[in-house]
């Protein structure tokens, strides 16, 4: 069955003209060199504070080696209370570095475990990566980090989960559909997910059962959730800008079978809105959802749309606007084009963004 969908303006990351691949490709590397020079340089972080541990692989789903950074606090004897970042970059480009800044400031600042965590990007594997793929690795990184946490002085009873834009995205889809676990492939006939890790003896049926993947709290950061109409409109073309970004050909996320004209209900099914339950089924934990009065990717009015959808469905969330800011503005140093600035503008959000988490974890 075919859904009829009004052509709106999705302004998440649509172009109305292509340009030029070159144009993309030299902007983007500009952008990266600022951003690191910028990096080295900020007073934000505290090394002394906590001990690193730099690209753990957690996974190697067909050889491609999953890593993530765990930020573990010094001189404490208590288990600590646990967060979760995955970083944006609209399932196409950047990794878990662009979020150093902000992983530093947390660990310098704040008696928690931080875990920086890479996911497959669609372009990955020679750009063969499925949607699902990446969820499927969100999803063992959970895994692994609660059967693995104690080792670093972590809590796995007190998990917090974060992201911003894709990141955000993602957390929204452990949150509503953590549940929702099955093998790979099955997956167009349950629209379950396969975790690219899974704990010791434990099988697929076991890990759904005993809900895993639960959290207690998170923070989704500017984030879109619903792959479904961006599809629709732009998400597997060149009007996308970020195929162009990531220098990799438009394709169906799902494979070449699918497109959401003909199989409307597997694009929902990867599309957090569409996905909430109601309450008295299943409680999600406290949510904050965080906005950007200047965000034009994805703007104020499409958070407020998932907070709509979470308040029909009872469940529990918050809302933050950071005023007169624009997306991405939890990247590390400055971004040129967005004008962003992680001193001035990124960590007035986070103060806002661990207010909840002290609270809740």
């Amino acid at each position: 069955m075919k859904d009829n969908i009004e052509d709106e303006n999705f302004s998440c990351t649509a172009i109305s003209n292509a340009k030029p691949l070159f144009i993309f490709s030299f902007f983007n590397r500009i952008f990266f060199m600022y951003t690191k020079k910028y990096s080295q340089n900020i007073k934000i972080n505290n090394p002394d504070k906590y001990d690193l541990f730099e690209n753990i692989v957690w996974s190697s789903p067909q050889g491609f080696d999953l890593t993530m950074d765990v930020y573990s606090p010094k001189n404490i004897s208590v288990l600590c209370p646990v967060l979760v970042m995955f970083h944006g970059g609209g399932f196409l480009i950047r990794r878990k570095e662009i979020l150093n800044n902000m992983a530093q400031y947390i660990a310098s600042n704040h008696d928690y475990i931080v875990c920086n965590v890479n996911y497959r990007l669609l372009r990955d594997q020679s750009n063969t990566v499925l949607f699902n793929d990446l969820i499927g690795d969100a999803f063992g990184s959970i895994l692994w980090i609660k059967e693995n946490i104690h080792k670093y002085n972590g809590d796995k009873e007190r998990i917090g989960i974060t992201g911003d834009s894709a990141g955000a995205y993602i957390c929204a889809m452990i949150l509503n559909l953590g549940n929702k676990i099955g093998k790979k492939e099955d997956f167009e006939k349950d629209h379950a997910f396969e975790p690219t890790y899974l704990p010791k003896d434990l099988s697929l049926e076991e890990v759904a059962k005993r809900n895993l993947l639960d959290v207690k709290a998170a923070v989704l950061s500017y984030g879109g959730y619903d792959f479904y109409k961006f599809a629709i409109q732009n998400a597997e073309t060149y009007k996308n800008i970020f195929w162009w970004l990531a220098l990799a050909k438009p394709r169906g996320v799902l494979g070449k079978k699918f497109n959401p004209i003909d199989y409307p209900d597997i694009y929902k099914a990867i599309s957090p809105i569409y996905n909430i339950p109601d309450s008295s089924e299943r409680k999600l934990p406290p949510q904050l959802l965080t906005a950007a009065t200047r965000d034009r990717i994805t703007p104020v009015r499409m958070i407020k749309q998932y907070g709509v959808a979470l308040k029909e469905k009872n469940q529990e969330f918050e809302f933050w606007e950071h005023l007169n800011r624009n997306h991405a503005y939890l990247d590390s140093g400055r971004t040129l084009i967005a004008g962003n600035d992680f001193i001035r503008d990124g960590i007035p959000a986070l103060k806002v963004m661990m207010n909840f988490f002290d609270k809740h974890l």
